[in-house]
């Protein structure tokens, strides 16, 4: 009895070195080498084989060798030629699955990284602008110095923060709210503890400090040169931002009434206040000459040809606001919406009144939560929001969480057969769906599902909501030559428009619908693309002081973490959901960074202040 205690005694003190183990896992710096991750992956599998079959035991070690000699440089063609048969060999013939994944990992590496092989092979070094970088600023989309703000923040000089966040993105005050913060995935903290709570740093810094009471940076002179932006939301006000930094005249075409895009339209009050919004679209205003011109729809107000010959440049920023339909019968019944539109009705001001009524919503993305939750609000008596896969929930956790908590109800493995409909008013009244269940998964790892044996079933509602993605309204455009792949611009990564000098875009109108910090970043480097063909090599200056590094003790501390107001308050009324940090907390917060800029991957790239 005394031997089994000890072994289980052994096992749980192993299970917490795995914990910390996987820790290291996530922290895996961006710029790696990805033959020596392999590599540490395949080593793994060595370290697990129980040594009864050859290929296993002894197989793996020499893949390991020769993987090895690739990194190094020592290898040629004939050592990839027998790295791949003796992975074939190891995949085939082991007795589980210890060797068969082991070998198939290193068999997926020759097709996922070829070029990375050929590189080791021929030129004894890993592909041109392979380098660890800071793993916060390289995951960024804007690419934000985010260790110096958060230094800025530890300081107390919360304007200072706002102005080295604004040196990438204008919208500090919308990304501190609802950014869905990718800096954080890879944060060495983790290597410690948790990652640093970014985010909310960024919010207590321009809680403090507004966004419209820091003066931007010092304008250009005027260059004479005329930029016409279409869109006024995340990106195009980027752009525009930047441009008039530079001392271009900008001329900003919105068909809406404000300006804000779906950062205004399309995220509810309760995670976005809009007078907080528009702290940072008055701020962006100010900083130079920009020009408004609301409630201007191209093709109907004024024509895409008399705006590019009245400009010397075009950027299109007309996101993705356009919500789509199942292709379905009844999927244009009453009482069936797509989630954007849905969203856009209420932020409009528009009376919807769901009191008592049943709500069903297809989609698990942000927008269906948020379409959710808005819907909560509005008063319906239940909300069921359902999905056919488990992948498809593509939500931050947070909202989804969120949403638990507000009484929305979630099932998943469920499809859509149809939309049922009352004979006199044509409305929707149920909607029928098919239990399933999961099957394989698809080359991309994710889940593949059929239908189960169990029957259909019917389920009554007032109002079925679609969040099933969104679309640009681009047909005006590609009338005027705009060239369009299956409803989006094409823009190569500079964000220059295929075949039509001087025009730019980017943002959801090229990549589909994405987040409002990609838009953002798309903005930001169509502006300087569209400086340098304009003849120009702009510099930003950065009128803020990084404070110097001190040594961190790295000591295991917690995270703080931004609270909420209880769930069945914040589901009565639209008024923002999260708390503020308290001044202690965002200092050991913001203590916690380990300053990846000065220490582990040294210097920020390029250096700070300009670019």
């Amino acid at each position: 009895m005394r031997h089994l205690a000890k072994k289980g005694n052994m096992n749980e003190r192993i299970d917490i070195v795995l914990r910390k183990f996987r820790s290291r896992m996530t922290s895996y710096p961006p710029g790696m080498c990805p033959l020596t991750l392999y590599r540490s992956l395949l080593q793994i599998s060595m370290n697990q084989s129980c040594g009864k079959c050859i290929p296993c035991r002894d197989g793996l070690h020499e893949v390991d060798w020769l993987l090895k000699s690739i990194i190094n440089g020592d290898a040629t063609e004939e050592t990839m030629e027998e790295l791949s048969k003796k992975c074939h060999m190891i995949a085939e013939t082991a007795d589980c699955a210890v060797g068969v994944v082991g070998a198939q990992l290193i068999l997926d590496s020759l097709t996922e990284f070829a070029d990375e092989y050929e590189s080791h092979i021929t030129k004894k070094r890993c592909v041109e602008n392979v380098n660890q970088t800071i793993p916060c600023v390289t995951l960024c989309p804007a690419h934000v110095d985010v260790p110096g703000y958060v230094a800025l923040v530890k300081e107390g000089d919360f304007a200072g923060a706002v102005k080295v966040i604004r040196d990438r993105n204008p919208f500090v005050t919308a990304c501190a709210f609802v950014c869905e913060h990718p800096c954080e995935n890879k944060c060495r903290r983790t290597l410690i503890d948790a990652p640093i709570n970014i985010r909310g740093l960024k919010k207590y810094a321009v809680d403090n400090a507004p966004a419209d009471t820091v003066p931007a940076p010092k304008r250009n002179v005027s260059t004479g040169k005329k930029v016409a932006v279409i869109g006024g939301g995340p990106g195009g006000m980027t752009a525009a931002y930047f441009l008039a930094l530079m001392g271009h005249e900008v001329v900003i075409y919105e068909e809406h009434e404000k300006l804000g895009g779906m950062l205004r339209y399309g995220i509810p009050e309760y995670r976005l206040p809009k007078e907080r919004l528009d702290q940072d679209i008055e701020a962006i205003l100010k900083a130079g000459d920009i020009k408004v011109h609301a409630n201007t729809k191209i093709g109907r107000d004024i024509s895409f040809e008399k705006i590019r010959e009245e400009n010397d440049a075009v950027y299109i920023g007309i996101g993705a606001q356009l919500g789509n339909r199942m292709p379905m019968e009844n999927a244009d019944a009453k009482g069936v919406i797509p989630a954007a539109d849905f969203l856009q009705k209420v932020a409009n001001g528009e009376k919807i009144d769901l009191t008592g009524k049943k709500v069903v919503l297809i989609g698990g993305g942000n927008v269906a939560m948020d379409a959710a939750r808005t819907v909560v609000r509005l008063g319906a008596a239940t909300v069921h929001l359902f999905t056919r896969k488990r992948d498809d929930y593509t939500a931050l956790a947070s909202e989804m969480e969120g949403a638990m908590q507000e009484g929305v109800r979630f099932r998943t493995l469920v499809s859509f057969l149809n939309i049922e409909t009352n004979d006199e008013t044509g409305a929707v009244q149920a909607v029928w769906l098919q239990p399933e269940i999961v099957g394989e998964l698809d080359e991309f790892g994710l889940e593949t599902t059929e239908h189960s044996s169990n029957y259909p079933y019917r389920l009554k509602c007032d109002l079925l909501i679609m969040g099933v993605g969104q679309r640009s309204d681009s047909a005006v455009f590609e009338k005027a030559g705009v060239p369009l792949e299956r409803g989006r611009i094409r823009a190569d990564e500079t964000c220059m428009v295929e075949g039509m000098d001087g025009v730019f875009s980017g943002g959801d109108c090229v990549t589909g619908p994405s987040t409002a910090i990609r838009a953002i970043a798309a903005g930001q480097v169509a502006a300087f693309n569209i400086d340098e063909y304009l003849g120009y090599h702009h510099k930003v200056h950065l009128e803020a002081d990084i404070p110097p590094a001190y040594p961190n003790p790295c000591i295991p501390t917690g995270r703080a973490e931004i609270e909420e107001k209880d769930p069945f308050e914040r589901r009565k009324n639209f008024d923002f959901v999260e708390l503020s940090m308290t001044c202690e907390e965002a200092e050991r917060e913001s203590g916690r960074c380990l300053r990846c800029d000065h220490y582990g991957c040294g210097a920020m790239e390029g250096g700070r202040g300009e670019w």
